[in-house]
This record gives C-alpha cells, sequence and structure tokens, in this order.
C-alpha cells in the first residue's frame, strides 16, 4: 500500500492529477483544494489513500496529511463515498469541515455538489464525537499565533457561528480565527478581530 507518491505533476484534469513517479504515470483522484496547489511539471507530494476493488485499484491523493485524514474521517460515515468525500473537501477545507461538524452547520456542507441534507445530518451527527475530541483546529502555515480551541459552547464556537450568520464561508473564517486570543478578549472582541483581519484581505 502507498503512503505517499512523490514525482511530477505531468497532468490536470477534473478531480485527478497524473503524477509522473520514475516513468510510471499514476492517476490520483484528488480535491480542487489539492489541485489549486499543483502545477504540471512541477514536484508534488501526495499523501495516498488506496482503494482495491475486483474491477479497480483506486488511488486518492491529497497535498496535506491533514486532508487526507478528513477524507478518510468522510468516508467512514454511512452513505458517503469517496466522489462525495470529495465533493466535500472541494467545497471547505480540513479546518473548515470541523468547524462546519462542531458548529453543525449542515449549509457548509450542503455546498458541496450532491450533498443533500440528510447527507449533511448524517456527517455532523456520526463526526461530531470524533472532531470534537480535538481541542485545536490547525492553523499552521499561516500569520498568527496558536489556534483557539474550537468546542461546543464556547467562545470561539459562538463568534464562528455569527460570523456565518453574516454570510462569510468556512474557509474564510478559518483564515481570519488565526491568532485571535479567545481567552483574553471578549466574544465581541474576537469577532471583531476576525473582521478586520477579512476587511484587510
Amino acid at each position: 500500500m502507498f503512503y505517499y507518491l512523490n514525482g511530477t505533476v505531468a497532468a490536470i484534469d477534473l478531480n485527478v492529477a497524473v503524477l509522473d513517479c520514475g516513468g510510471v504515470g499514476f492517476l490520483v483522484n484528488t480535491s480542487a483544494t489539492t489541485l489549486s496547489q499543483l502545477k504540471k511539471g512541477e514536484k508534488a507530494l501526495l499523501y495516498t489513500y488506496c482503494a482495491i476493488r475486483e474491477d479497480a485499484f483506486d488511488i486518492y491523493g491529497f497535498a496535506t496529511k491533514r486532508e487526507l485524514d478528513a477524507y478518510k474521517q468522510l468516508t467512514s460515515v454511512s452513505g458517503v463515498g469517496p466522489k462525495a468525500a470529495l465533493a466535500i473537501l472541494s467545497a471547505v477545507n480540513p479546518d473548515g469541515l470541523h468547524m462546519a461538524v462542531v458548529t453543525q452547520n449542515e449549509k457548509a456542507l450542503t455546498a458541496a455538489p450532491g450533498i443533500g441534507k440528510k447527507i449533511a445530518q448524517r456527517i455532523i451527527l456520526e463526526l461530531k464525537d470524533k472532531l470534537g475530541a480535538v481541542s485545536e483546529l490547525d492553523f499552521s502555515g499561516g500569520d498568527g499565533g496558536a489556534a483557539p480551541a474550537l468546542q461546543p459552547g464556547g467562545k470561539a464556537t459562538e463568534a464562528v457561528q455569527a460570523l456565518q450568520v453574516l454570510g462569510y464561508d468556512t474557509n474564510t473564517i478559518t483564515a481570519a480565527m488565526k491568532g485571535v486570543d479567545v481567552e483574553g478578549l471578549s466574544l465581541q472582541d474576537i469577532i471583531k478581530q476576525a473582521l478586520r483581519a477579512i476587511s484587510a484581505k
């Protein structure tokens, strides 16, 4: 079983990329999030999951281990297949998925093509305990300090819900919450800081 593929991007198409590894071209199914980080002719490393059936050997690959883990969590949900999981991860990044589950935001999930309300509710129901056990979101790689804790009923969660009501998508909110001092600020000030960060983009 492959852990990752490391090679040159030979081709990019809708929901797939071809990675040339030592002269062998691997067709890798992936999300729009990962595809946006790939460039034809450049080196890339994709963390992989292999689905082997009698009539197929499908490879799913992602630019980060975190996105691969999110994919595995989604496909563990009853009724969520590989295509549905890729559609969701094309609509929200892993942190956005975490937010959607913890804040029970069905709309963030139904924004993905082919994902209806019942499937979104099932994802939230089946993943809330798994994701709720994670005390922090991963905001590494961006400006700002430590990630705010996102727990049900907490100030960070309430701020996220307020920003969602204002119409901001989960990816925008995730970026805006980087480095926010959740413990030291009031709910109102957390929201103000996030809005300032959004306006500065």
